[in-house]
């Protein structure tokens, strides 16, 4: 209050709450711009440059839009009972599994994972910590044979990310 008497100068409360909202609606925002924008500013400051990649991360791979915003990977049947895995690799030719026919004994139990990719990712729902319950696959001499399995992977929003077609043969043993 003494320096600003002695300056001639006072503000009361009212004014001084009405000058900062004079300086809070001079505030523009600036335009939006990307992350690789962002980094590619100032190219020839190298300091900057560090600054940049340590507080936003290296710049990302130009996004392939051929690429969809998921992949589906693989599925694989589990089951501690099989010799080896079951798994199919869903990233190459899917008519190749149309063809090919995966052995499953009778009566094991088994659980079914699918193996996604998601990129650009808008939000996240907490992941579902728990497994899936066992099934038991059919026993039985009807149940043999060989089956053709359509499989469908969707998301909530009904979109379908892939499908194809394959084999199962449920057998008396895994190596009938």
């Amino acid at each position: 209050d003494i320096m600003a008497d002695k300056e001639g100068v006072t503000l009361s409360l009212e004014e001084e709450e009405e000058e900062d909202a004079d300086v809070a609606l001079a505030y523009k925002t600036p335009e939006k711009k990307s992350l690789q924008e962002i980094q590619e500013l100032d190219p020839g400051d190298e300091s900057l440059r560090k600054y940049k990649q340590a507080l936003l991360g290296a710049i990302p791979a130009a996004l392939d839009a051929s690429v969809p915003n998921v992949q589906v990977t693989k599925l694989t049947l589990m089951c501690e009972q099989a010799p080896g895995p079951i798994t199919m690799d869903l990233t190459g030719d899917l008519e190749e599994l149309r063809g090919r026919a995966f052995v499953l004994k009778e009566g094991v139990d088994y659980r079914v994972k699918v193996s996604f990719k998601v990129r650009r990712v808008c939000g996240v729902l907490c992941p579902t910590t728990g497994s899936l319950p066992q099934v038991e696959a059919p026993r039985g001499w009807l149940a043999r044979g060989s089956y053709r399995v359509r499989s469908l992977v969707t998301d909530d929003d009904k979109t379908e990310h892939l499908s194809w077609e394959w084999g199962l043969c449920i057998k008396k043993a895994w190596e009938d």
